[in-house]
């Protein structure tokens, strides 16, 4: 069982919570953000980019200004070993623009998982058509 994490541009959280959903992914949780990565950014061009992602190679040399953090979405979802491909592949495939910003996903290990309501635990517990 896994932890997949995934930092999203939060224009993105709509289509991304949809198509999850529609690829049998119905339970996860989602939280507002804050962060940055290495480049600094400048935030009206940074605006303009997730308006329209089509138009973000012409202004991407110019981004380096500024060192305020970008609003975000985090995405946690927790899935068997055998659905974790499926799901990152999902995360990329709704979420690449091309452009920086596009996001980082993280796996990591998840030693259990109790459902509290009826006490289940590991895979049983993730599983949504089990309970």
């Amino acid at each position: 069982m896994k932890e997949v994490i995934a930092i999203i541009r939060q224009n993105m959280i709509n289509r991304t919570k949809d198509v999850l959903v529609e690829a049998g992914f119905p339970a996860f949780t989602a939280a507002k953000a804050s962060g940055r990565g290495r480049r600094p950014v400048d935030f009206e061009l940074l605006q303009a980019i997730n308006e329209d992602p089509s138009e973000s190679a012409d202004v991407l040399p110019t981004l380096a200004q500024g060192g305020r953090l970008i609003p975000k979405r985090l995405l946690y979802v927790v899935v068997p070993d055998d659905k974790v491909t499926d799901l990152v592949n999902l995360i990329i495939k709704t979420n690449q623009t091309g452009s920086p910003g596009d996001g980082k996903i993280f796996v990591l290990p998840m030693d259990d998982v109790i459902r509290v309501r009826t006490g289940e635990s590991g895979d049983k517990a993730v599983d949504e058509m089990k309970g």
